[in-house]
C-alpha cells in the first residue's frame, strides 16, 4: 500500500494563529538541532515536536536550511539582550557561561555544529555567525591595541580559547564531573563556573581601564 502524499496547509491553518504557529516550530526546531545538530535532525520530528503539519516548516521558513537560520537570528537577538553594548568582557563571558542554564540548547547547537562541520558550503550558518565572532576579534584587537594584553596573544586565538572555555560545562560535562567532582549542569556549578570565568578574564587584563 503506497504512503499517503503530504498535503499542502489549508488557508485556515495557515492563518490560524501564525505568530504561535511560528513560536511552536522555532521552540520545537531549538530542541531538536541541539539534540542532534543540524545534519542530525528531522523536519518530520520537529513538527512532531511542535505538533503542526509539517507543510507548515516550508511554508514559513522554507525549509530545513531556513529554518535553522531563523534559530541562528533568535540567538542573535537573545545576545543583544545577553550583552548590551559597553557590557566589559569579564561580565559577557560570565553571561555567556551562565546560558548553559537558561539556553542550554544554544550551546549544545553551537557543539554540535563544529562537530558536524566539513567546510563552508555545508554550513547554512557559516557568514552569519563569522560577521558576529568578527566583531569579537575586533573588539579584543581593540583592547590588545590599548595595551591590555601582551602583543604575542593572539586576538582571534583568545576568542577561541575564551568561548570554548564558556562552553565547557555543556561541551565537556564528563571532565567537569570528574576533576570538580560535580553535576556539571547543577544551577550551583554554572554559576560558579561563569564567576570563575570572569575572574580569569580579569586576570589576563581584560578589564582595565583604558590609558589616559
Amino acid at each position: 500500500m503506497s504512503p499517503k502524499p503530504r498535503r499542502s496547509p489549508k488557508p485556515q491553518e495557515r492563518q490560524r494563529d501564525p505568530e504561535r504557529t511560528r513560536k511552536l516550530i522555532l521552540d520545537a526546531a531549538i530542541a531538536e538541532f541541539g539534540a542532534h545538530g543540524y545534519a542530525g535532525a528531522r523536519i518530520s520530528a520537529i513538527s512532531a515536536r511542535a505538533g503542526v503539519n509539517v507543510q507548515l516548516i516550508s511554508y514559513y521558513f522554507d525549509g530545513k536550511e531556513g529554518l535553522y537560520q531563523a534559530v541562528s537570528q533568535l540567538w542573535q537577538e537573545r545576545q543583544r539582550e545577553l550583552v548590551p553594548p559597553d557590557t566589559a568582557l569579564p561580565e559577557q563571558l560570565r553571561r555567556y557561561a551562565l546560558e548553559a542554564t537558561n539556553n542550554p540548547d544554544g550551546a549544545r547547537l553551537l557543539a554540535w555544529s563544529g562537530l558536524q562541520y566539513t567546510g563552508p558550503a555545508d554550513d547554512p550558518d557559516h557568514e552569519t555567525r563569522n560577521r558576529m565572532l568578527g566583531a569579537g576579534v575586533g573588539e579584543l584587537r581593540a583592547l590588545q591595541a590599548a595595551g591590555r594584553f601582551p602583543a604575542e596573544l593572539d586576538p582571534a586565538c583568545l576568542l577561541v580559547m575564551l568561548m570554548s572555555a564558556a562552553m565547557a560545562p555543556t561541551t565537556l560535562p564528563q571532565i567537569v564531573e570528574g576533576v570538580c567532582g560535580v553535576d556539571p549542569r547543577s544551577p550551583e556549578f554554572i554559576a560558579h563556573f561563569a564567576d570563575q570565568i570572569a575572574v580569569l578574564a580579569r586576570t589576563v587584563g581584560l578589564d582595565l581601564p583604558d590609558p589616559e
